[in-house]
């Protein structure tokens, strides 16, 4: 029997060793251009053009025929989705999954809202890859995965609001000031599934300190944490050295956004996936 992951790439996730994994690309368009979020995406060069451009840009999520192709060939699937609340990613994997089992009787599909973005998919997919370990039907790690998600969180930290500004979902005004005073905007993942700001603070040194306050207030208490930054490895690592720092013994990884995290995260911007206390092992 064949079990895979699929996962679409606002997971920061674009390949997986030792397990069957597919990366379904969401896509970006700036000035006309169309970047595609896998491996061979030059980062670097498209939050250039994000900052350089002053009109509006966008992402696209990939359609049913990706997420069926992603499937093809196994006999179970989970799938990890960015939260439904931003995109349509959701919805076309689980279209693609009524149809792969329409189409192949037995096969199943079990398709996750990750109701969050980047690194907190990658910690579900990491949860994932142990529970294929283990001796369990399919049943049993939907429910297990389930339960995990209870326990996942994700807090962002955004240094710029340009490209929220150029796309009308944040004042122009207030996000030039922002920039003017060095204002870093912290939020979470809601339980619906939404982005929200829950704080501001002036500087990174401040700005990480806070992520840190924000991430014990929502449960952190020292297990693993996945950091992903754009273009800011001196924030991230900072972010490192004050958790272990308090939790000497907690799971901490650093890794670069990739297109679509690095998208909505802007240039400086953290994205932290962290795990409760009340997680299990």
């Amino acid at each position: 029997m064949n079990r895979r992951i699929v996962s679409d790439s606002s997971s920061n996730v674009l390949e997986l060793e030792g397990v069957d994994f597919r990366s379904v690309p969401l896509k970006i368009l700036i000035e006309g251009k169309e970047y595609i979020d896998n491996k061979d995406l030059d980062v670097p060069e498209m939050v250039a053009e994000l900052i350089a451009t002053k009109k509006p840009n966008s992402s696209s999520c990939p359609n049913p025929f990706d997420y069926e192709e992603a499937y093809e060939g196994a006999d179970e699937v989970f799938v990890v989705t960015i939260t439904s609340g931003l995109s349509g990613s959701w919805n076309s994997a689980e279209t693609a999954a009524k149809y792969y089992m329409e189409k192949n009787e037995g096969k199943k599909v079990y398709v996750i809202d990750s109701l969050s973005a980047g690194p907190e998919l990658q910690l579900i997919i990491e949860k994932l890859v142990e529970l294929f370990k283990e001796d369990l039907t399919f049943e049993e790690i939907v429910e297990q995965i389930r339960e995990y998600q209870k326990h996942s969180h994700l807090v962002f930290t955004l240094e710029s609001l340009a490209n929220l500004a150029k796309n009308g979902r944040v004042n122009p005004a207030v996000a030039k000031i922002a920039g003017l005073l060095g204002i870093r905007f912290i939020g979470i993942a809601s339980e619906e599934g939404k982005l929200q700001q829950i704080s501001n603070v002036k500087g990174m040194k401040r700005a990480v300190a806070a992520t840190l306050e924000a991430m014990k207030k929502y449960g952190f208490n020292g297990r693993k944490v996945r950091i992903a930054h754009c273009l800011n490895p001196e924030a991230a690592y900072r972010l490192k050295d004050l958790i272990a720092a308090e939790f000497p013994f907690a799971d901490v990884i650093v890794e670069p956004t990739t297109g679509l995290c690095s998208y909505y995260a802007e240039k400086g911007g953290l994205m932290i996936g962290f795990e409760d206390g009340q997680a299990a092992d």
